[in-house]
């Protein structure tokens, strides 16, 4: 009798799972049947991943400016580019078999295996004289060159192009010749224009980070935030190390005017005035061309103004200092002699603000570009300088004056002349 029952069992469950797997093969069919009757905020109800690219294809980008209207804008947020756009591959539909029903495949759909080159800590970025910008990333161990109007890009890899192991600063001269530091492998490697590596610049170097290049005097800027330096070279072969600004031995400890805790960051304007973001700090030094120390301005607070964490350090075409912070991720625009004008940003995702923000520079083109890395990406701002904010001002001052007078011609007209008898 036992042997019987346990022939029966094995019958009943053979009979079981045919009808479990003839479930599974209707189910699939009757799911997606029912899923083309849904609206699309059914789908996002149903799905614990909510899909927001709507909402970002439908945002009116144009309204994000700084300041606020009615104020003449100085600040206008353009794009952000994360890397390879992800596009769906339609094929033609065919006939769906038994095992892809088990599976819950739809036919037609397919899964793209081939990997797409996204931002992942970025860093470093600067821009060519064709206006392509180009971003280091450390961990992805590349540089990117990237078409911020088109989105399209290009690369410089690890392996085949360089030797990378930490990426931090990037840098172009006016010849588009590239200098690109590696903190681990302590030094700078210079790419030529045709991206060819032209020479390496190791002297004296422990931590190299954020360059800057003076064109006008040919000075190439490298901070090392281990030994609290800022080294100066010969921005043009043999790149000699001329002076070092700072303090060496200090241990990130010296608060004195002209020595650094940490530097990051630096950056030189028209007249040659170098700029550094010295971190640990929270201020900015500013130094002339032969290194002599000029001022020192900024202190620690969450405060306008204030700083925790500067790192990213830049200057554009009106003398304005523009730094971003990396704690309290928003940028800030200072006059030289350290007065706030303006700032933007704050913690979150949405356009004009900042996760994690580490870098800027700013182009001829007057656009700024800020790097972050949670998640990592870069937004790209246009910056209305002097020239075009006056020229707004007399635009709107003569358009107020023209509706003043006629409002008085208007008025003059309606108001009756006493030497006309009144009509009856």
């Amino acid at each position: 009798m036992r042997a019987v029952r346990d022939n029966s069992t094995v019958r009943k469950a053979v009979m079981l799972l045919a009808l479990v797997v003839s479930l599974l093969a209707v189910l699939p069919l009757s799911a997606k049947d029912k899923k083309k009757n849904l609206q699309p905020d059914d789908d996002q109800k149903k799905s614990s991943y909510v899909d927001r690219r709507q909402f970002w294809e439908h945002l009116d980008l144009s309204k994000i400016v700084w300041p606020n209207p009615p104020a003449i804008t100085r600040i206008k947020y353009l794009t952000y580019w994360s890397g390879e756009k992800f596009v769906d591959k339609k094929q033609e539909k065919k006939k769906q078999g038994w095992m892809e029903r088990m599976a819950g495949v739809t036919t037609g759909e397919t899964i793209d295996s081939k990997p797409r080159w996204q931002l992942v800590f970025p860093n470093g970025i600067a821009v060519d004289k064709k206006g392509l910008v180009y971003i280091a990333d450390s961990k992805v161990r590349a540089i990117f060159i990237v078409n911020a109007d088109t989105g399209e890009y290009s690369m410089i890899k690890n392996g085949s192009d360089g030797n990378f192991k930490w990426l931090t600063g990037l840098a172009i001269d006016d010849t588009d010749r590239l200098f690109a530091s590696d903190s681990t492998l302590k030094h700078v490697v210079v790419f030529g224009p045709n991206h060819k590596v032209e020479g390496v610049i190791s002297e004296g170097l422990y931590d190299p980070g954020g360059i800057a290049i003076d064109n006008e005097n040919r000075l190439l800027y490298v901070t090392d935030a281990e030994q609290d330096l800022v080294m100066v070279y010969d921005a043009d072969p043999p790149y000699k190390l001329l002076r070092r600004l700072g303090k060496p031995g200090t241990k990130h400890t010296s608060t004195a005017e002209g020595e650094f805790a940490k530097p990051t960051n630096v950056a030189v304007d028209k007249e040659g005035n170098v700029y550094v973001a010295d971190t640990w700090n929270n201020r900015i030094q500013i130094f002339d061309a032969d290194g002599e120390f000029i001022r020192a301005w900024g202190k620690n607070g969450d405060g306008p103004g204030y700083f925790a964490r500067p790192k990213g350090i830049a200057v554009d075409g009106d003398g304005h200092v523009w730094v971003a912070d990396a704690v309290q991720d928003r940028v800030q625009v200072f006059t030289p002699e350290g007065r706030l004008l303006i700032y933007m940003g704050g913690h979150g995702l949405y356009p004009g603000q900042f996760q994690s923000l580490i870098n800027l520079t700013i182009d001829k083109k007057n656009r700024v570009l800020t790097t972050e890395q949670m998640p990592g990406r870069m937004q790209v701002f246009a910056y209305v300088d002097n020239a075009a904010a006056l020229a707004e001002k007399e635009r709107r001052d003569a358009e107020a004056k023209k509706k003043a007078e006629e409002r008085r011609s208007g008025q003059a007209a309606a108001k009756p002349d006493p030497a006309q008898p009144p009509k009856q």
